[in-house]
């Protein structure tokens, strides 16, 4: 189902972010380097180094032709990617962004981390419209669902926290994890909010409800990435345990195990990032060991 097929080396230091290409037909990496990375799924090879930072950059985001780079100094670079240039530097973060959802219907950027706020941003002229504090602590991830309707962030303190984005009131604060949460995603469908934590375990949430529905143990560390298929019915985690997971999206049946100390191809430290390509022919990982690999998808 998923099969080795590239790595791609070229990063110097650990990889925290990924984001693919408006056409499809590649895909940016970045992190504790000096740049962010184009690299072509055509070729299967490095294209340039897109945009020079000046701290490690925690996350990437985009929407259309913009590209929102999150970085540790609490800067956010908006990258132009028809322009080739950067237009604007989101600055109100006083320590590191660790990521980054727009809102498309409001033309909003939501931007949370370290500093335990959410910051929302107009992607019409880059300026701030509303910021409040959700925790004292990091607020490490951002889920968006289907609608837009609501966003769910994931905390340092265990909790999930859920809110309108009409008018960013919190609707729900969700327990169950005994560790801080490190990942979030909604289901394509609209039937479930999944989320990772330090704890390792995968918790399926029920929607409309959040009722807690299951309680997977997933790996044997922090879930760093929860990715859902563009099209098919399976998800991707990954993990500090090395790992990468293939599960069924309806039945959360584990289908494949990626993990050199399984006998197969994979990383020799911590998977930081999956993204899947926009033809859902290949997964993309990156990690603490400077790698990228590219992994075919056949189902």
């Amino acid at each position: 189902m998923l099969k080795h097929l590239h790595t791609l080396p070229g990063h110097q230091n650990p990889v925290y972010a990924l984001a693919n290409t408006a056409d499809g037909k590649g895909f940016y990496s970045a992190g504790n380097d000096k740049g962010v990375v184009e690299w072509s799924l055509e070729t299967m090879s490095f294209v340039k180094v897109l945009v020079p930072v000046q701290s490690s950059v925690y996350a990437l985001h985009r929407h259309e032709n913009l590209l929102f780079v999150a970085q540790r100094s609490g800067l956010i670079l908006v990258y132009d990617l028809l322009k080739q240039e950067t237009i604007s530097t989101l600055s109100h973060h006083k320590k590191a962004v660790f990521d980054l959802m727009v809102l498309p219907q409001k033309q909003e950027l939501l931007s949370s981390g370290e500093d335990g706020e959410l910051a929302v941003w107009s992607i019409r002229d880059y300026t701030l419209l509303y910021n409040f504090p959700v925790i004292r602590d990091t607020v490490r991830c951002i889920a968006v669902n289907q609608a837009g309707t609501e966003i769910a962030l994931g905390c340092k303190d265990s909790m999930i926290r859920i809110y309108n984005s009409a008018d960013y009131g919190l609707l729900k604060t969700l327990s169950g994890h005994g560790m801080p949460v490190t990942s979030l995603k909604y289901a394509p469908d609209g039937r479930f909010l999944l989320s990772g934590g330090r704890d390792a375990q995968l918790k399926v949430w029920d929607l409309p409800d959040y009722e807690l529905q299951a309680n997977v143990a997933a790996h044997m560390f922090s879930v760093y990435t929860i990715a859902y298929h563009p099209f098919a019915p399976f998800f991707a985690t990954s993990s500090q345990d090395k790992s990468i997971k293939l599960w069924g999206a309806d039945d959360f049946r584990l289908y494949k195990i990626l993990s050199i100390e399984k006998g197969t191809e994979g990383h020799r430290h911590s998977v930081n990032k999956l993204i899947w390509s926009a033809d859902g022919k290949y997964l993309i990982s990156t990690g603490d060991d400077r790698q990228v690999m590219i992994w075919a998808f056949n189902s």
